[in-house]
């Protein structure tokens, strides 16, 4: 048994059962594939994947209780690599960040910019994506880190931790009618087509929770994932824009005005998400605690041991 024979059956996998891709990512023979993952297999005794013919169509019973074996010992593969990396150079290596727009336009950017003065040899990466994109991202270890409002703490596989707590703001042309209110209320609100968030996006679950506990059924006009794009709309006079408050720039969106509405929405809490199972670089505790100041790498090593954190907001 060896590393090659356990990536060939997970490239095969990650592949949908297409050996020739897996091979291209192998960087191998689809021949030579095909053979890793049969002398794989006589040597356990099972027969891992479904055949028909010569085509892989999927798992066996045994196959899969394997395979979760197979992933684990990848996983501590590369573990055991990145300790090397570390203990040889700590500051040296690479940080790969899943988030949302939200997240990687508004609250990094601050966050980055001091990690890069205090990390330069570290290369860092951001992708983009849904909350489900992005556990999908750091459970298959193409992600070190995910940071976003939904979704995370519903994945076992995954730590998720309190990051910070913010709330809604509505952002409505300066000539709007509601911009001459002095308190907005929900039904005030409703009266209006609105343009939010996506359902995945950036607290939406606590603003329909919100009208919804009202009776109150507004028109979502329309949809988006960027806070840009709603503010855009939002000062065409599409609708009553709700993004989130950080989203607001008083300087910059100079034609809106933004109503802070945390007390008649539900404050959304982000957090920092890493996989319970992966070993975590020195600097990726650093980024951790300067996004959440109280999420120190004492904090988080506790947590990940199972141990807990105290720790809530």
């Amino acid at each position: 048994m060896n590393f090659q024979q356990l990536r060939a059956v997970r490239e095969a996998i990650r592949c949908n059962f297409n050996l020739t891709q897996a091979a291209e990512r192998l960087c191998t023979s689809q021949p030579g594939v095909s053979k890793q993952v049969r002398e794989l297999e006589d040597e356990l005794g099972v027969q891992i994947f479904v055949r028909h013919g010569k085509r892989l169509v999927g798992l066996t019973q045994p196959g899969r209780a394997v395979v979760q074996v197979i992933e684990r010992l990848l996983a501590q593969a590369d573990d055991l690599r990145a300790l090397g990396k570390e203990l040889s150079d700590s500051r040296v290596g690479a940080l790969r960040i899943a988030t949302t727009h939200t997240q990687a336009r508004y609250a990094l950017p601050p966050v980055v910019a001091d990690f890069r003065g205090r990390y330069p040899d570290v290369r860092l990466a951001i992708h983009q994506g849904s909350p489900r994109q992005l556990a999908e991202m750091v459970l298959s270890g193409d992600a070190d880190i995910a940071i976003a409002t939904e979704s995370l703490d519903r994945y076992p596989g995954l730590l998720a931790l309190p990051g910070y707590s913010w709330s809604h703001s509505v952002v409505v042309p300066r000539d709007h009618p509601l911009a001459a209110e002095a308190r907005l209320t929900l039904e005030a609100i409703a009266a209006w087509p609105i343009i939010t968030y996506d359902i995945a996006f950036s607290g939406r679950t606590h603003i329909d929770e919100a009208f919804h506990a009202r009776g109150l059924a507004p028109q979502i006009a329309l949809t988006a994932i960027d806070s840009d794009v709603i503010k855009t709309y939002a000062g065409l006079g599409l609708g009553v824009g709700i993004v989130a408050s950080m989203a607001y720039d008083p300087a910059r969106d100079v034609d809106l005005v933004a109503f802070d509405v945390g007390s008649l929405i539900a404050p959304s809490m982000t957090r920092i998400a890493v996989k319970r199972e992966a070993y975590v670089r020195g600097y990726t505790f650093a980024f951790i605690e300067r996004f959440a100041p109280a999420l120190t790498r004492g904090v988080v090593e506790r947590a990940l041991s199972g141990s807990g954190t105290g720790y809530e907001l």
